[in-house]
């Protein structure tokens, strides 16, 4: 059985930064018979509701700044994810929520340290991690995309 980590909020855990989810029932219909295994690392460092954050690239990498306070909020997201993959580290596939700081694949905005936009194809810091271990990562909006084409169907 194929075990993929996806994130909490695309199951229907009311865990995204106002406190509502992102529930997907197209992409959950995709995945039945897949062992799913949720992780929220916001939620679990900082409760839910929490202050939104951004990626910004500073002088020692990209960091998750709290939009509300301007703190480095990088260390227990990342820490987060670290013991995640070290709990399961027999994940097939990591499915992040598009364009979140924290688990968005190729998809989450990063700005400057003036927040000018810098990209809009940035990778969360929980899901660099899961490619930083060689797993196959993938937005869920592009996994349902991919999914959806019938030339697909048989890899899955």
């Amino acid at each position: 059985m194929k075990k993929i980590a996806i994130s909490a909020c695309l199951l229907g855990e009311a865990c995204r930064y106002d406190g509502t989810d992102n529930r997907d029932d197209l992409l959950l219909e995709k995945l039945e018979g897949c062992e799913l295994i949720p992780f929220c690392p916001e939620d679990d460092a900082f409760g839910t509701p929490r202050p939104t954050m951004d990626l910004i690239e500073m002088q020692e990498g990209v960091r998750a700044i709290s939009n509300e306070t301007g703190e480095d909020l990088s260390a227990p997201v990342e820490a987060y994810a670290k013991d995640f993959f070290e709990k399961y580290s027999d994940i097939d596939l990591f499915i992040g929520k598009d364009r979140s700081p924290s688990c968005g694949v190729c998809s989450a905005k990063l700005y400057d340290e003036h927040k000018v936009l810098i990209s809009a194809g940035a990778a969360g810091l929980m899901a660099k991690e899961a490619m930083h271990r060689g797993i196959e990562a993938i937005d869920a909006e592009a996994y349902i995309e991919k999914i959806g084409d019938p030339t697909e169907k048989d890899k899955h």
